[in-house]
């Protein structure tokens, strides 16, 4: 027996990793021509990216090929024409394409939403299985699109077969100590791939493009799976304690205040401001991404939000405001937290996250009553068991309370009997702006002050809501979602504005995050531009803060809200 791998058992495994590559290649053109403006691509750009692309292509082919070498390896000679072992051989293999083009199809998906290979968030949308699953059927044609992914996976199957690899295996009469050389050689590149070929190997350019084209996206999924939280003392560099404190506290010093500790501690008396003090009601309306740049007040043409562009004129209006992320859970750190982005996972999505000192924790210390309303599931990204752990009573969609749950607090579902619209992120706006209507009136009936955090749904894929509210189409583009939003909100506060607890509540605008944030750079300041605006306030005009904020500042606004003395 001659040392010939191609006319060997390990035919079809060779033949698969020619597919891999070769559709792999052919994705990573195409991601290249759809992004080439932002991709600024030079010629040895263009070999870097095709180089390290087929590096990371060869790496997920390892790693696709680990059983069935060895399965390969330890097959008798005497059962390779056995009709189980051609069984077998055929399943793998239809398994490992279908499974490829499946990830080939989802890449695009992905690319499509995020501009990026896959990251931590495929990752975190693998766990939340029920949303995912039912946006993407509310949002393309599921039906058809498994129908093309099989359809495609049994004609690369037939192509395979008909090649002759599986002849060229079956026929074949390889040694043991061949069969060891291949298995061997295949484990050995695997095991140098796990020890030495990072993903951050890939994001090297400038470029954000460029860096993610020379990705792979199932190598990137396993990578972010894997690293989906940093060590922040291995990662960041850091000053010392005292150098923090005294850089602090010189950036927090302000007129009327004093620090009570020397050093080392930022805790302060702060005067207490003159005139009456009032205890307003605060209602937080977070907007699911939803960028500055849809309002006109920021430029917009295509006057889509005319509720928010009024408002605007009649509130405390920060112009440049900055999110702190690109998920709903890092708008949710920043705002009820008050701190910037953290390594890794949100605050909100990590262990040991209870009775923190969250804005909720500061109106409860002055006697206001909190509570989170979310038009879906509050168990995605573990938002029921980050609020209901720090100080506020849940309202959701919640399908029913798991084993898992564990609120030091109340949860109360939306009941079937309030809900007119609902898609695969939860019930529509004007549905959950109705139970914080209800909610309100009980509250007020029991004189008792409130603090809402209310996170909308209806701005999201698929962008769907109820017909004939809006001059959009339902589920056609985000430009109707981001309407039917501005709507929604307009139509809360008309039916605010009747009731006896209006004028002393106030009513806080933001969004958790943009649209989209991709640009070519890692971090494009632009695409983080977001409204934030504070209505009603109680003995305020209408004002312009035109200073650069980040979205944690929101948190100060809230605090002074709910002083009622001295300390702050």
């Amino acid at each position: 027996m001659t040392f010939k791998p191609f006319k060997s058992r390990y035919a079809v495994l060779y033949a698969f990793a020619l597919f891999f590559i070769i559709a792999s290649l052919l994705m990573r053109i195409v991601f290249t021509i759809l992004s080439l403006k932002e991709t600024e691509l030079t010629f040895p750009s263009a070999i870097t990216i095709l180089f390290k692309g087929f590096v990371f292509d060869f790496g997920v082919v390892l790693y696709f090929s680990f059983l069935y070498s060895l399965y390969l390896l330890l097959l008798p000679q005497k059962f390779l024409k056995s009709s189980i072992n051609i069984t077998v051989n055929y399943v793998m293999i239809f398994l490992m394409v279908l499974v490829s083009v499946f990830s080939f199809f989802a890449e695009f998906t992905f690319w499509g939403e995020f501009e990026s290979r896959f990251n931590f968030i495929a990752v975190d949308y693998l766990i939340y299985t029920y949303e995912v699953i039912n946006n993407i059927n509310e949002s393309y044609p599921l039906p058809y699109l498994i129908a093309g992914v099989v359809t495609i996976t049994i004609i690369i199957f037939m192509v395979i077969k008909s090649s002759g690899a599986f002849r060229n295996s079956f026929g074949s009469d390889t040694r043991f100590k061949f069969r060891l050389l291949y298995s061997m050689s295949i484990w050995m590149l695997l095991a140098m791939y796990a020890i030495a070929i990072d993903n951050s190997w890939a994001e090297r350019s400038d470029n954000r493009y460029q860096n993610e084209l020379s990705k792979a996206g199932v190598y990137s999924f396993f990578s972010a799976f894997k690293n989906n939280e940093l060590n922040y003392e291995q990662f960041y560099s850091l000053l010392s304690d005292d150098q923090a404190f005294k850089i602090t506290r010189r950036l927090l010093k302000a007129p009327g205040s004093a620090y009570i500790e020397p050093s080392r501690s930022i805790r302060k008396n702060v005067a207490a401001i003159s005139g009456q003090q009032r205890m307003p009601n605060v209602v937080m309306i977070v907007l699911e991404s939803f960028s500055a740049d849809f309002m006109t007040e920021f430029g917009n043409e295509q006057r889509i939000t005319p509720v928010l562009d009024s408002l605007a004129g009649q509130s405390l209006l920060f112009t440049n405001m900055y999110a702190t992320g690109t998920r709903t859970v890092r708008g949710m750190e920043a705002l009820s937290l008050a701190v910037p982005p953290t390594p890794g996972n949100s605050i909100v999505r990590r262990r040991n996250n209870k009775q923190l000192s969250t804005i909720g924790s500061i109106f409860e210390s002055k006697g206001y009553h909190s509570t989170f309303f979310y038009g879906g599931d509050g168990y995605f990204d573990n938002m029921n068991q980050y609020f209901g752990n720090n100080g506020f009573d849940l309202v959701d969609r919640g399908r029913k309370l798991s084993l898992g749950d564990n609120y030091q607090t109340d949860r109360q579902r939306i009941p079937d009997s309030e809900v007119n619209f609902e898609n695969a992120w939860g019930i529509c706006d004007e549905d959950l702006y109705s139970a914080v209507l209800k909610d309100a009136d009980a509250k007020f009936s029991a004189k008792q002050s409130f603090y809402n955090f209310v996170m909308t749904t209806s701005n999201h894929r698929p962008f769907t809501y109820p017909k004939d509210k809006i001059d959009i189409p339902s589920g056609l583009k985000r430009d109707g979602a981001v309407k039917y939003t501005d709507y929604a909100i307009g139509q809360f506060l008309k039916k605010a504005r009747k009731k006896p607890w209006f004028s002393n509540t106030v009513f806080i605008i933001v969004s958790d995050h943009c649209a989209s944030s991709a640009g070519k750079n890692e971090i494009d300041v632009a695409k983080y531009h977001i409204p934030a605006m504070i209505y009603n306030l109680p003995g305020a005009t209408p004002t312009r803060v035109e200073k650069v904020c980040p979205q944690v500042l929101l948190n100060d606004a809230l605090c002074l809200t709910a002083q009622s003395d001295g300390k702050r």
